[in-house]
């Protein structure tokens, strides 16, 4: 969604990676852009695609998501399945969105620490010398925020039965759906969420028993429909 600013000279780009400092981050480019009355930007970048993420880089992406909706961010950008250099996707998108300020965080736990490093931060400077950058100090995350909800994630299907979605580890033979399933640790059910992108957006169920409760969150269209 576009929002009207008042001053388009400026522009804001924030560059998140995995992490609760995310938030903060954003919050920050927020702040930044709301006295400067003009349009702020958030990118994320990763390697896999967006059907690969694990639970937790899902999770991220639909809080960020939900964040910048709330704060009215111009746009939310992300650039999955991404083989280039991290430097080389922000200087894309600083052009293409006449981005004149980037805000990134400096985190042991993180790929953006590599832009305080002096030979990165030179690239940028030349390919984007009209960029001011930001380089915001954010804590490391404490050992209790390192423990996994979820096991490894693995690749599974949903297959409609009568009134109900079951998930199947098992390529079946009728139509289904694929996806990603993760399994909750310490449990000997199929509980967990399944999650599985449609339409260039990644969406998630949550699996009780081996079955989904909330059907409702599948898109019609994407259903898989046996005859």
């Amino acid at each position: 969604m576009k929002y009207v600013k008042g001053r388009l000279d400026e522009s804001i780009l924030v560059c998140v990676y995995y992490g609760k400092n995310g938030e903060r981050l954003i919050r920050r480019g927020h702040k930044l852009a709301t006295l400067l009355d003009c349009p702020l930007y958030v990118l994320t970048v990763d390697a896999k695609p967006l059907d690969a993420f694990d639970a937790e880089k899902s999770g991220y992406i639909e809080q960020w998501k939900q964040l910048t909706e709330e704060l009215e961010v111009e746009e939310f950008i992300v650039k999955d399945n991404e083989k280039r250099p991290i430097h080389k996707v922000i200087t894309e998108i600083a052009m293409d969105f006449n981005i004149t300020q980037i805000i990134v965080g400096q985190s042991a736990q993180s790929r953006w620490e590599e832009i305080t490093k002096g030979s990165f931060l030179n690239v940028l400077l030349k390919e984007v010398p009209f960029v001011d950058f930001h380089i915001v100090s954010v804590k490391r995350p404490s050992e209790d925020e390192l423990i996994d909800v979820f096991e490894k994630g693995v690749r599974a299907y949903l297959v409609e039965e009568g009134e109900h979605f079951k998930v199947a580890f098992i390529c079946p033979k009728v139509v289904s759906l694929e996806g990603i399933f993760f399994k909750e640790i310490g449990t000997d059910f199929d509980n967990g969420i399944f999650k599985f992108a449609y339409d260039a957006k990644m969406h998630e169920v949550n699996i009780t028993e081996g079955l989904v409760t909330d059907p409702e969150k599948i898109p019609l269209a994407c259903r898989p429909v046996n005859e």
